[in-house]
């Protein structure tokens, strides 16, 4: 409800402010100088003077979509008024309120339009005005689908390999799990948090943002159809994005929920238990883990990229041969490298057990990676607690992991000196608490506890490709406000689209045809095809003219 509320008052200051800026015109129309003040009214009857579609006054508050569509309705009512030039379109899309307030406390005069006498080869102004029209609506339908229905991602990371393949471009449906509204209404369309990414040589937070964090909401969703089962595949809101306050403007992530809220998690030299048991393997789910592979000679890394696709790996040297540390192999793929002749030992990485898993901020030089003789990474002293196992401070690693209970909405858990690395961003960042210890006690909100009531549910992420996946082993639970959808289909399949950082081979550019539009997250080893649907959209889209044309001939005829 509290959403809702605070988007109410967003709405009225907004019509307080068209009201102030154009009651005049409004009486100049022939209105009452009131409905300036009147939501979605007040962009009606503009529309209506203008000769356009008063439905489309709708879409004026609407959060990200509405900033638009209001600038577009500004330049109609500007335009009833004369004020065309380059000039004066640009102050009213740039300082609307104001230019409009300058032009209303002036002498505005209805401007009227003079009919148009056309040499051959000229354009006229209003089919000029029709096209960008045009192109404005298309762009603004795009967005409303974009934002409200059906959101593309990119697998830019190996971290779901080989279920989700690196250059898989993927359509999230918003809804299934519940609509979560948007959180920042005012943002540029499309983009997810930056407008542009300065890189490693600058500081992230310093990046210029896509959206105005002055001008927020309250997290609200609206129920869906489906809950989030084991084994769906989610797209997410990376929960320890420390760039992005604005939880749905977090860097987006793509795993495997292995566990909801109330299970218990557990690796065991990297298989997992969920309540004691063995994880299920779905029909379209390869698990791949990290191998060491040792050879006589150079491998051809290219024809096994060729032959079994995106294989991360570096390479060095070892006495008279090779090692290479292949990131992530199926079972199936490292028993067939282990027949190739010059091979002379596979063997799986597995961590010990008791070791903890801790991360270290890496060393670069003007932004760039410092890496040493043996092309690893050098590292500093200082502990990264976002890529360290979570919680900090446990004996456990990314092969011997938990057991660890995902937290469920209304658990009361004990908050001491030992549990509260597990619920410390969960009291303080995803439930907004204040949190401190002091003289050996902890606080919550000023009040001295030792325990804490869980006000959301929780959900526990892992990549199925585990020895390459930042997941839930380091950033710990993910909470339900920070849920996006869940994949539908991939609509486009490019290797080589993404490079990568870890691997010393990157593979060849192609696209992967027998990927696309091909069903995501129905755990079936055969693939639904929906080409039918590209078919259908593109037969609309370039057709739609002619479909249309004996009804809009029809219409025209009886109006005349």
């Amino acid at each position: 409800m509290n959403y809702f509320i605070i988007y109410t008052v967003y709405v009225l200051i907004l019509s307080v402010l068209m009201g102030i800026s154009t009651w005049k015109l409004f009486k100049k129309m022939g209105y009452n100088p009131l409905f300036a003040f009147v939501p979605f009214y007040n962009y009606a009857a503009i529309l209506k003077q203008t000769e356009h579609p008063k439905w489309w006054a709708v879409m004026s508050y609407l959060p990200i979509v509405g900033p638009i569509m209001m600038s577009v309705f500004h330049l109609f009512l500007m335009s009833k008024f004369g004020k065309k030039s380059f000039l004066e379109r640009l102050l009213t899309v740039v300082f609307p309120f104001v230019y409009m307030a300058f032009v209303n406390y002036g002498k505005p005069e209805i401007f009227e339009e003079k009919k148009e006498f056309l040499l051959p080869g000229e354009t006229s102004e209003k089919k000029k005005e029709t096209f960008v029209g045009s192109i404005t609506f298309a762009v603004v339908f795009a967005t409303i689908i974009h934002v409200f229905m059906i959101q593309p991602f990119g697998i830019p990371t190996g971290s779901m390999e080989r279920t989700l393949l690196v250059g898989d471009f993927l359509f999230v449906n918003k809804w299934s799990y519940g609509y979560r509204m948007p959180m920042r209404p005012l943002a540029l369309p499309f983009l997810q948090g930056t407008i542009k990414d300065t890189g490693e040589k600058g500081n992230p937070k310093d990046d210029p943002k896509s959206y105005i964090e002055a001008v927020k909401l309250p997290y609200f969703r609206i129920p869906g159809w489906d809950e989030i089962k084991r084994n769906d595949i989610v797209v997410f809101n990376y929960p320890q994005d420390s760039v992005h306050k604005a939880i749905d403007r977090k860097d987006p992530y793509v795993k495997r929920c292995v566990a909801i809220s109330g299970d218990v998690v557990e690796l065991r030299a990297g298989k997992l238990f969920v309540n004691g048991k063995p994880e299920k393997i779905l029909g379209d789910q390869e698990k791949q883990h990290g191998y060491l592979v040792e050879t006589t000679q150079m491998l051809d890394v290219y024809e096994l990229f060729d032959k079994y696709g995106f294989l991360p790996v570096r390479e060095s040297q070892a006495g008279n041969g090779y090692v290479y540390h292949f990131q992530g192999l199926t079972d199936k793929t490292a028993k067939e490298i282990k027949e190739i002749p010059i091979v002379k030992s596979v063997e799986q990485i597995i961590e010990n057990q008791g070791e903890s898993d801790i991360a270290y901020y890496p060393v670069k030089e003007n932004g760039i990676q410092v890496y040493d003789e043996h092309h690893q990474p050098v590292y500093s002293t200082k502990v990264d607690t976002t890529n360290t196992i979570f919680p900090f401070g446990k004996k456990w690693n990314p092969d011997w992991y938990g057991p660890l209970k995902v937290p469920k909405k209304g658990d009361v858990v004990a908050i001491n000196k030992e549990t509260l690395p597990e619920y410390r961003w969960i009291i303080s960042e995803y439930e907004h608490n204040h949190l401190e210890e002091k003289d050996g006690k902890i606080f919550i909100n000023g009040k001295a506890t030792d325990q804490y009531t869980i006000k959301q549910n929780y959900f526990m992420m892992i990549g199925d490709n585990r020895d390459a996946s930042l997941d839930a082993r380091f950033f710990g639970f993910v909470p339900e406000e920070n849920i996006i959808g869940k994949p539908m289909f991939t609509w486009m399949s490019l290797q080589g689209a993404f490079g990568d950082e870890f691997s010393m081979y990157q593979p060849k550019f192609k696209v992967r045809w027998n990927r696309m539009f091909k069903a995501t997250n129905t755990g079936e080893a055969h693939k639904t095809s929906y080409w039918w649907i590209a078919v259908l959209i593109l037969v609309l889209f370039f057709g739609w003219e002619s479909i249309t044309k004996p009804f809009r001939k029809k219409k025209k005829n009886e109006e005349s």
